[in-house]
Protein backbone atom coordinates (compact mmCIF):
# COMPACT_ATOMS: atom_id res chain seq x y z
CA UNK A 1 0.00 0.00 0.00
CA UNK A 2 1.38 3.70 -0.88
CA UNK A 3 2.68 5.95 2.13
CA UNK A 4 -0.15 8.10 1.47
CA UNK A 5 -1.25 10.30 4.63
CA UNK A 6 -4.60 8.21 4.31
CA UNK A 7 -2.90 4.94 4.31
CA UNK A 8 -0.83 5.95 7.62
CA UNK A 9 -3.82 7.41 9.73
CA UNK A 10 -5.80 4.10 8.42
CA UNK A 11 -2.42 2.06 10.06
CA UNK A 12 -2.57 4.11 13.38
CA UNK A 13 -6.43 3.69 13.72
CA UNK A 14 -6.31 0.24 13.29
CA UNK A 15 -3.35 0.05 15.84
CA UNK A 16 -5.08 1.69 18.87
CA UNK A 17 -8.60 0.13 17.63
CA UNK A 18 -9.91 2.97 16.10
CA UNK A 19 -12.80 5.11 17.04
CA UNK A 20 -15.14 2.18 17.65
CA UNK A 21 -13.11 -0.05 19.14
CA UNK A 22 -12.41 3.45 22.19
CA UNK A 23 -16.33 3.96 21.68
CA UNK A 24 -16.96 0.41 22.62
CA UNK A 25 -14.38 0.58 25.69
CA UNK A 26 -16.03 4.07 26.93
CA UNK A 27 -19.45 1.53 26.81
CA UNK A 28 -18.11 -0.94 28.60
CA UNK A 29 -16.45 1.11 31.48
CA UNK A 30 -20.08 3.11 31.91
CA UNK A 31 -22.06 -0.43 32.06
CA UNK A 32 -19.03 -1.59 34.51
CA UNK A 33 -20.63 -0.72 37.57
CA UNK A 34 -23.80 -2.34 36.78
CA UNK A 35 -22.99 -5.28 35.38
CA UNK A 36 -20.56 -5.72 38.77
CA UNK A 37 -24.12 -4.86 41.09
CA UNK A 38 -26.11 -7.36 38.64
CA UNK A 39 -22.96 -10.25 39.16
CA UNK A 40 -22.83 -9.93 43.01
CA UNK A 41 -26.41 -9.57 43.73
CA UNK A 42 -28.57 -10.67 41.03
CA UNK A 43 -26.50 -13.78 39.43
CA UNK A 44 -24.26 -15.05 42.07
CA UNK A 45 -27.21 -15.24 44.47
CA UNK A 46 -29.37 -16.87 41.98
CA UNK A 47 -26.38 -19.52 41.49
CA UNK A 48 -25.99 -19.75 45.03
CA UNK A 49 -29.82 -20.57 45.25
CA UNK A 50 -29.95 -23.50 42.90
CA UNK A 51 -26.85 -25.05 44.77
CA UNK A 52 -28.94 -24.75 48.09
CA UNK A 53 -32.08 -26.01 46.64
CA UNK A 54 -29.92 -29.52 45.51
CA UNK A 55 -29.40 -29.74 49.65
CA UNK A 56 -31.20 -30.44 52.48
CA UNK A 57 -30.36 -27.24 53.95
CA UNK A 58 -30.60 -26.07 57.89
CA UNK A 59 -28.51 -22.95 58.71
CA UNK A 60 -28.80 -24.10 61.83
CA UNK A 61 -27.04 -27.18 61.41
CA UNK A 62 -23.31 -27.45 60.46
CA UNK A 63 -23.84 -30.44 57.65
CA UNK A 64 -25.87 -30.03 54.89
CA UNK A 65 -26.48 -33.11 53.28
CA UNK A 66 -26.82 -33.32 49.14
CA UNK A 67 -30.12 -34.75 47.90
CA UNK A 68 -30.13 -33.75 44.27
CA UNK A 69 -33.19 -32.88 43.07
CA UNK A 70 -35.34 -34.68 45.75
CA UNK A 71 -36.71 -31.03 46.99
CA UNK A 72 -38.32 -30.86 43.56
CA UNK A 73 -39.86 -34.31 43.74
CA UNK A 74 -41.39 -33.62 46.95
CA UNK A 75 -43.01 -30.79 45.42
CA UNK A 76 -44.62 -33.06 42.75
CA UNK A 77 -45.41 -35.64 44.84
CA UNK A 78 -48.90 -35.91 46.32
CA UNK A 79 -48.95 -36.38 49.97
CA UNK A 80 -45.51 -35.10 50.62
CA UNK A 81 -44.40 -32.38 53.83
CA UNK A 82 -44.23 -29.73 51.14
CA UNK A 83 -46.27 -30.75 48.36
CA UNK A 84 -49.91 -29.78 49.79
CA UNK A 85 -49.17 -26.47 51.39
CA UNK A 86 -47.11 -25.23 48.76
CA UNK A 87 -49.66 -25.57 45.81
CA UNK A 88 -52.83 -24.54 48.13
CA UNK A 89 -50.43 -21.11 48.39
CA UNK A 90 -49.64 -21.16 44.50
CA UNK A 91 -53.51 -21.43 44.42
CA UNK A 92 -54.08 -18.18 46.36
CA UNK A 93 -51.62 -16.72 44.79
CA UNK A 94 -53.10 -17.24 41.30
CA UNK A 95 -56.53 -16.09 42.74
CA UNK A 96 -55.14 -13.23 43.73
CA UNK A 97 -53.44 -12.53 40.25
CA UNK A 98 -56.32 -13.57 38.37
CA UNK A 99 -58.66 -11.12 40.61
CA UNK A 100 -56.38 -8.20 40.89
CA UNK A 101 -54.49 -7.69 37.31
CA UNK A 102 -57.59 -7.12 35.38
CA UNK A 103 -58.48 -4.14 37.60
CA UNK A 104 -54.42 -3.07 37.57
CA UNK A 105 -54.71 -2.83 33.85
CA UNK A 106 -58.21 -0.92 32.52
CA UNK A 107 -58.59 1.14 35.72
CA UNK A 108 -55.13 2.87 35.39
CA UNK A 109 -55.94 2.93 31.43
CA UNK A 110 -58.99 4.82 31.70
CA UNK A 111 -57.81 7.59 34.42
CA UNK A 112 -54.61 7.59 32.05
CA UNK A 113 -56.97 8.34 29.06
CA UNK A 114 -59.40 10.92 31.01
CA UNK A 115 -56.12 12.75 32.48
CA UNK A 116 -55.01 12.93 28.93
CA UNK A 117 -57.45 15.40 27.69
CA UNK A 118 -56.96 18.82 28.28
CA UNK A 119 -58.06 19.30 32.02
CA UNK A 120 -58.52 21.92 34.24
CA UNK A 121 -55.82 20.87 37.52
CA UNK A 122 -55.32 17.62 35.60
CA UNK A 123 -51.65 18.10 36.88
CA UNK A 124 -53.25 17.96 40.30
CA UNK A 125 -55.35 15.32 39.69
CA UNK A 126 -51.97 12.96 38.22
CA UNK A 127 -50.35 13.86 41.72
CA UNK A 128 -53.69 12.44 43.88
CA UNK A 129 -53.95 9.58 42.04
CA UNK A 130 -49.96 8.27 42.09
CA UNK A 131 -49.65 9.74 45.65
CA UNK A 132 -50.17 6.20 47.00
CA UNK A 133 -47.59 4.52 45.12
CA UNK A 134 -45.02 6.69 46.96
CA UNK A 135 -46.27 5.19 50.69
CA UNK A 136 -44.30 2.00 51.75
CA UNK A 137 -46.07 -1.34 52.22
CA UNK A 138 -45.36 -1.34 55.73
CA UNK A 139 -47.19 1.39 55.97
CA UNK A 140 -49.71 0.51 53.31
CA UNK A 141 -50.32 -3.17 55.52
CA UNK A 142 -50.59 -0.59 59.15
CA UNK A 143 -53.15 2.05 58.02
CA UNK A 144 -55.45 -0.29 56.29
CA UNK A 145 -55.64 -2.86 58.74
CA UNK A 146 -57.07 -0.17 61.07
CA UNK A 147 -59.38 0.86 58.79
CA UNK A 148 -60.54 -2.50 57.91
CA UNK A 149 -60.72 -3.96 61.26
CA UNK A 150 -63.58 -6.07 61.90
CA UNK A 151 -64.61 -4.94 65.26
CA UNK A 152 -63.25 -1.47 65.47
CA UNK A 153 -62.56 -0.84 62.06
CA UNK A 154 -63.26 2.88 60.66
CA UNK A 155 -64.90 1.91 57.51
CA UNK A 156 -67.79 -0.64 59.16
CA UNK A 157 -68.20 2.21 61.71
CA UNK A 158 -68.65 4.51 58.73
CA UNK A 159 -71.25 2.12 57.35
CA UNK A 160 -72.96 1.79 60.58
CA UNK A 161 -73.47 5.18 60.67
CA UNK A 162 -75.55 5.22 57.32
CA UNK A 163 -77.99 2.35 58.30
CA UNK A 164 -75.39 -0.22 57.43
CA UNK A 165 -75.24 -2.43 61.14
CA UNK A 166 -73.29 -5.33 59.47
CA UNK A 167 -70.05 -5.53 60.45
CA UNK A 168 -68.10 -6.80 57.36
CA UNK A 169 -65.27 -9.53 58.24
CA UNK A 170 -62.76 -7.44 55.69
CA UNK A 171 -59.70 -9.34 56.96
CA UNK A 172 -60.43 -13.07 58.47
CA UNK A 173 -63.18 -14.33 55.99
CA UNK A 174 -63.34 -14.77 52.23
CA UNK A 175 -64.51 -13.58 49.91
CA UNK A 176 -64.21 -10.48 52.28
CA UNK A 177 -60.57 -10.90 52.47
CA UNK A 178 -59.41 -11.16 49.20
CA UNK A 179 -62.20 -8.21 48.10
CA UNK A 180 -59.88 -6.09 51.09
CA UNK A 181 -56.61 -7.58 49.22
CA UNK A 182 -57.34 -6.45 45.88
CA UNK A 183 -59.11 -3.01 46.63
CA UNK A 184 -56.06 -2.10 49.08
CA UNK A 185 -53.34 -2.85 46.55
CA UNK A 186 -55.59 -1.40 43.17
CA UNK A 187 -55.64 1.59 45.05
CA UNK A 188 -52.18 1.36 46.06
CA UNK A 189 -50.43 0.19 43.21
CA UNK A 190 -53.03 1.77 40.26
CA UNK A 191 -51.17 5.08 40.54
CA UNK A 192 -47.56 3.67 38.51
CA UNK A 193 -49.47 2.01 36.03
CA UNK A 194 -51.09 5.03 34.82
CA UNK A 195 -48.01 7.52 35.15
CA UNK A 196 -46.62 4.67 32.81
CA UNK A 197 -49.71 4.47 30.31
CA UNK A 198 -49.89 8.03 30.39
CA UNK A 199 -46.48 8.78 29.46
CA UNK A 200 -47.21 6.55 26.19
CA UNK A 201 -50.15 7.74 25.64
CA UNK A 202 -48.06 11.42 24.91
CA UNK A 203 -46.11 9.07 22.31
CA UNK A 204 -49.14 8.39 19.71
CA UNK A 205 -49.06 10.28 16.94
CA UNK A 206 -51.85 13.46 17.09
CA UNK A 207 -52.35 13.28 13.20
CA UNK A 208 -53.66 9.83 13.97
CA UNK A 209 -56.80 11.26 16.21
CA UNK A 210 -57.10 13.87 13.30
CA UNK A 211 -57.27 11.42 10.63
CA UNK A 212 -59.88 9.40 12.02
CA UNK A 213 -61.77 12.59 13.31
CA UNK A 214 -61.53 13.47 9.47
CA UNK A 215 -63.03 9.92 8.61
CA UNK A 216 -65.85 10.46 11.31
CA UNK A 217 -64.82 8.61 14.05
CA UNK A 218 -66.18 9.20 17.61
CA UNK A 219 -64.64 8.63 20.84
CA UNK A 220 -65.15 5.48 21.57
CA UNK A 221 -63.76 4.62 17.90
CA UNK A 222 -60.65 6.93 18.03
CA UNK A 223 -60.13 4.36 21.38
CA UNK A 224 -60.26 1.17 19.51
CA UNK A 225 -58.43 2.15 16.57
CA UNK A 226 -56.03 4.78 17.71
CA UNK A 227 -55.17 4.29 21.36
CA UNK A 228 -55.67 0.57 21.77
CA UNK A 229 -53.11 0.25 18.96
CA UNK A 230 -50.76 2.38 19.62
CA UNK A 231 -50.60 1.98 23.32
CA UNK A 232 -49.74 -1.82 22.79
CA UNK A 233 -46.06 -2.35 23.52
CA UNK A 234 -47.11 0.13 26.45
CA UNK A 235 -49.61 -2.56 27.91
CA UNK A 236 -47.80 -5.55 26.82
CA UNK A 237 -44.97 -4.15 29.88
CA UNK A 238 -47.52 -2.80 32.08
CA UNK A 239 -49.28 -6.14 32.10
CA UNK A 240 -46.52 -8.59 31.98
CA UNK A 241 -44.74 -5.99 35.32
CA UNK A 242 -48.65 -6.36 37.03
CA UNK A 243 -48.82 -9.97 36.55
CA UNK A 244 -45.69 -11.01 38.29
CA UNK A 245 -45.95 -8.14 41.08
CA UNK A 246 -49.19 -9.43 41.92
CA UNK A 247 -47.49 -12.98 41.80
CA UNK A 248 -44.96 -12.18 44.03
CA UNK A 249 -47.58 -10.23 46.54
CA UNK A 250 -46.62 -10.84 50.38
CA UNK A 251 -46.71 -7.53 52.02
CA UNK A 252 -50.66 -7.40 51.74
CA UNK A 253 -51.42 -10.20 52.86
CA UNK A 254 -48.55 -10.82 55.88
CA UNK A 255 -49.99 -7.20 57.32
CA UNK A 256 -53.82 -7.08 56.63
CA UNK A 257 -54.70 -10.67 56.59
CA UNK A 258 -51.68 -13.16 58.01
CA UNK A 259 -52.77 -15.61 55.53
CA UNK A 260 -56.62 -16.12 57.32
CA UNK A 261 -59.32 -17.27 57.23
CA UNK A 262 -56.91 -20.77 57.70
CA UNK A 263 -54.20 -19.79 54.72
CA UNK A 264 -56.42 -19.54 52.01
CA UNK A 265 -54.84 -16.50 51.77
CA UNK A 266 -51.20 -17.11 52.04
CA UNK A 267 -49.91 -16.38 48.60
CA UNK A 268 -46.96 -18.27 47.85
CA UNK A 269 -44.02 -15.89 48.99
CA UNK A 270 -45.63 -16.22 52.17
CA UNK A 271 -44.96 -19.73 52.63
CA UNK A 272 -41.71 -20.04 51.03
CA UNK A 273 -40.34 -16.85 53.56
CA UNK A 274 -42.19 -19.27 56.16
CA UNK A 275 -40.31 -22.78 55.47
CA UNK A 276 -37.13 -20.91 54.63
CA UNK A 277 -37.06 -18.54 57.59
CA UNK A 278 -39.10 -19.37 60.36
CA UNK A 279 -38.61 -23.96 59.44
CA UNK A 280 -34.84 -23.21 58.53
CA UNK A 281 -35.58 -25.58 55.54
CA UNK A 282 -33.56 -23.43 53.10
CA UNK A 283 -33.43 -26.03 50.59
CA UNK A 284 -37.15 -26.54 50.11
CA UNK A 285 -37.96 -22.98 50.05
CA UNK A 286 -34.85 -22.47 47.02
CA UNK A 287 -36.61 -24.85 45.39
CA UNK A 288 -39.73 -23.40 45.37
CA UNK A 289 -38.91 -19.96 44.85
CA UNK A 290 -37.35 -21.84 41.51
CA UNK A 291 -40.61 -23.69 40.69
CA UNK A 292 -42.16 -20.11 41.36
CA UNK A 293 -39.55 -18.55 38.68
CA UNK A 294 -40.27 -21.24 36.38
CA UNK A 295 -44.09 -20.42 36.53
CA UNK A 296 -43.77 -17.13 36.00
CA UNK A 297 -40.98 -17.20 33.59
CA UNK A 298 -43.49 -19.24 31.08
CA UNK A 299 -46.21 -16.61 31.98
CA UNK A 300 -44.32 -13.74 30.81
CA UNK A 301 -43.40 -15.43 27.56
CA UNK A 302 -46.96 -16.22 26.69
CA UNK A 303 -48.15 -13.13 27.69
CA UNK A 304 -45.20 -11.21 25.30
CA UNK A 305 -46.37 -13.74 22.56
CA UNK A 306 -49.82 -13.15 22.61
CA UNK A 307 -49.32 -8.99 22.64
CA UNK A 308 -46.55 -9.15 19.60
CA UNK A 309 -49.02 -12.04 18.12
CA UNK A 310 -51.75 -9.23 18.38
CA UNK A 311 -49.73 -6.57 17.07
CA UNK A 312 -48.72 -8.28 13.97
CA UNK A 313 -52.46 -8.87 13.40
Amino acid sequence: MADTPIARTASRSSRSGGPRGRRALTAYLFLAPFLILFLVFVVAPALWGIWISLHSWNPLLPIHRFIGLDNYIQLFTPGSLTSGDFWLSMGATAIFTVLSVPFLVVIPLFVAVLLNQKLRGGTVFRAIFFAPYVLGVAVIGVVWRYLLDPQNGVINNLLDGVGITQNFPWTVDVPWAWISLVGVTVWWISGFNMVIILAGLKGINAELYEAAAIDGAGAIRKFWSVTLPGLRPVMAFVTTTTILSSANMFGQSYLLTKGAPGHATRTAIMYIADEGLSQNQMGAASAMSYVLFAVLAIISIINFRLQSRTSGE
